[in-house]
């Protein structure tokens, strides 16, 4: 029943059902394993944010750490003197923040301000009176090198109207130092005019000492500005959250190339929740403050002291002496103090400031720090330590501008084009205040898998090739037996033609010869035909017989050693009357050599290997004008003996040559072929020779085809 669905079975029909039942067992393994992959992703997805949420918050803790170290610093800090001591021994000294070169914890930093109710600035690392720096030890080269900080800072601020600078005021300078400084005495008067040589040299090589062009314009704007001075800084953090990106940026956040495919609803809530809790204000704090009274003043009494002091130099021409600081008054006060607040300026500098009350009076302190090194030397360096460094990459994020993009990956550290910001959103937050507008973004470039995912991977590809290979072995196998099949209905119809044609024959003239109609001299021919037709009868029986057998492993070979002279002879005996009959002429060519030489075969499977190849030969070679077979052997240098079988027919096609070993396989088709036989006599040949440990090889001649058969010697 199953041989007749096979043999029914075409080979379209079998690849379109095993396709079907491939992909039937192939999606939802594929589903299965992309399920358990995106899972087992999603986990170290989660695991990656974990670590960003962890080192953001390392960072967020260094800056924190730095601003509580500002926030601690008392308001006369922002001063070149302070006041320390009790009071029955207090004295002056230089504020912390009056060391030069700059010494602070703050990356970048540029330096540090103070701008009092008028838009005016001072800096601690410059002196009150310049006049007066030669008595704190600050040598003239070391002064330039200072004023040029107060000059940067004063830029920085005045490009973004955060102070009024005095061009006339400042273009007068050196004459009002050099009226200070008369020339009585001969050091006060080379300190003088020493004076007056750098601030001359500062005055030309900064452009401050007259009102150039480019000066005038930066007044004019600045004079313009609806916002000046310390209104400036209350508009600071009202900048609104969707301004267009700066030219110092690389965009904005929502224009970048981030997907969110591993993002949950409740972690975007928790974040939130835990982003409001960071945004908790500090309060104002007071603290006493003791300054001298030139600095207590406010600031209209403070331009008369001034003026008072300058008229006094001017008109008492004295020589220059070293100030009594004993002799000023000192004054305590208390001042208010509001919390840091931080933004970014349009210049892109970042500005830390607060606001102080103090006298009835609002002053300004604060820290000027450069962006990149700020961003660098705290987000970066604890950025690129981590894991995280290798397969994400870190924005720095203020009021949706992205100001900075760090990345492991980059043979610099950080990235420079927008075209490389792309990837999985990982993890977002924002900076405890002040920093709250500051915001450190992960996206992933390249999410790793893990251990466990190359556990399934490994397994994804095992069960793929498990599944094409057993699916190609099942085609191959359902090819197999369709072909079988055929070959098998095949083999039915010509044993079935093979059996009945000469059964019919010898049933007629059996007949013939029962009934006397045949005469004397056509007996014999009669006789002879039965015979022939009954012989091979007898090998069609022998073949299929031993094919069966040894298809069940039923039979074996019974070798035994034996000389080629005796094979051949009983070859010839066996095989001559059959060549005979056919009307084929026969040669046998044996070396000597050969014919002395023991070989150890089955000797009947070898006369059966022979009669078959020759009724081959005869069969093919039939309707050919040279009717010949040859027969030979000889003697192989590499120890063996080979048996050949020779005709003059066609020969056989080169794409069959390799196909006619196998079983039940014809070159004719059976409705078309002009010869008998089953198909299972050259594979017989085949087993036979193959189970006595031979060699058998077929060979075209011109004409003819040559069938070499070999086995080793003793």
């Amino acid at each position: 029943m199953i041989r007749s669905k096979l043999a029914g079975l075409d080979k379209k029909t079998l690849r379109r059902w095993l396709i079907i039942f491939f992909f039937a067992l192939a999606i939802p393994t594929a589903i299965l394993i992309q399920q358990s992959y995106s899972r087992l992703k999603w986990e170290t997805f989660h695991q990656h944010q974990l670590m960003a949420d962890e080192l953001a918050n390392r960072i967020d803790k260094k800056f924190i750490q730095l601003i509580e170290s500002e926030e601690q610093r008392p308001f006369t800090d922002y001063a070149f003197l302070n006041v320390v001591g009790e009071v029955e021994a207090r004295f002056f000294q230089r504020s912390p923040l009056s060391q030069y070169p700059l010494e602070s914890t703050v990356p970048g930093l540029i330096g540090y301000f103070q701008v009092d109710s008028d838009g005016k600035m001072i800096t601690p690392v410059v002196p009150e009176h310049a006049t007066d720096a030669v008595y704190y030890g600050i040598s003239d080269a070391e002064l330039i090198q200072r004023e040029a900080i107060q000059s940067k800072i004063e830029t920085i601020l005045s490009q973004n109207n955060l102070v009024n600078i005095d061009y006339a005021e400042r273009g007068n300078v050196g004459k009002n130092k050099a009226s200070i400084s008369p020339a009585p005495r001969a050091k006060a008067s080379s300190i003088g005019s020493k004076l007056d040589d750098l601030f001359s040299s500062i005055e030309s090589d900064k452009n401050t000492a007259v009102l150039t062009e480019s000066a005038a314009e930066e007044v004019a704007d600045y004079e313009e500005s609806p916002v000046q001075g310390q209104a400036a800084f209350d508009e600071l953090k009202k900048s609104t959250t969707k301004a267009k990106p700066q030219e110092n940026t690389l965009g904005r956040v929502e224009d970048l190339a981030l997907t969110k495919q591993y993002q949950q609803k409740e972690i975007v809530e928790d974040k939130k929740a835990e982003l409001l809790a960071r945004k908790a204000e500090k309060s104002r704090r007071v603290e006493q403050n003791i300054l001298p009274e030139s600095m207590s003043l406010g600031a209209e009494r403070r331009r008369d002291y001034n003026d008072n002091e300058q008229a006094v130099a001017s008109v008492d021409a004295a020589p220059m002496i070293k100030p009594d600081l004993q002799s000023l008054r000192i004054n305590t006060f208390e001042s208010e103090i509001d919390p840091f607040e931080f933004s970014q300026l349009e210049s892109g500098h970042f500005v830390l400031f607060r606001k102080v009350w103090l006298n009835d009076q609002r002053y300004i302190q604060g820290l000027l720090i450069e962006q990149n090194v700020f961003l660098d030397k705290i987000i970066n360096s604890a950025f690129s330590d981590t894991v995280l460094a290798q397969m994400s990459q870190l924005l720095a994020v203020y009021q949706g501008n992205v100001l900075a993009a760090f990345s492991g990956q980059s043979a610099r550290g950080y990235l420079s084009s927008r075209r490389d910001l792309s990837g999985e959103l990982l993890y977002q937050t924002r900076l405890s205040a002040p920093l709250s507008d500051l915001e450190l973004l992960f996206s992933i470039t390249d999410l790793p898998a893990g251990p466990g995912g190359k556990v399934i991977m490994w397994l994804a590809a095992l069960m793929s090739f498990v599944l094409l290979t057993g699916f190609y072995l099942m085609y191959r196998l359902g090819v197999g037996q369709i072909n079988l099949a055929n070959q098998q209905q095949d083999f039915v119809s010509a044993v079935s033609h093979e059996l009945k044609t000469p059964l019919t024959s010898i049933r007629m003239y059996g007949e013939m010869l029962r009934e006397g109609w045949a005469s004397e001299d056509k007996k014999k021919t009669y006789y002879d035909f039965i015979f022939d037709e009954s012989e091979r009868l007898s090998r069609l029986i022998n073949n299929v017989l031993h094919l069966a057998k040894m298809t069940r492993n039923e039979q074996g070979a019974v070798l035994k050693k034996i000389t080629v002279a005796e094979l051949m002879d009983g070859v010839r005996s066996k095989v001559s009357t059959q060549i005979e009959r056919a009307g084929f002429e026969i040669e046998f060519h044996c070396d000597d050599n050969a014919r002395q030489q023991t070989i150890e075969v089955d000797e009947d499977w070898f006369s059966q290997i022979m009669i078959n190849l020759v009724d081959n030969a005869i069969k093919f070679s039939a309707k050919e004008e040279l009717k010949k077979i040859e027969l030979s052997c000889q003697e192989l240098s590499h120890g063996k003996i080979q048996f050949t079988i020779r005709d003059y027919g066609p020969g056989i096609d080169t794409q069959q040559i390799k196909k006619i070993f196998k079983l039940f396989y014809r070159t004719e088709n059976e409705l078309t072929r002009e010869t008998v036989g089953t198909g299972i006599g050259l594979a017989l040949v085949h087993q036979m020779v193959v189970n006595m440990k031979g060699q058998i090889d077929v060979v075209n001649k011109e004409p003819g085809a040559e069938f070499r058969i070999a086995f080793p010697f003793n």
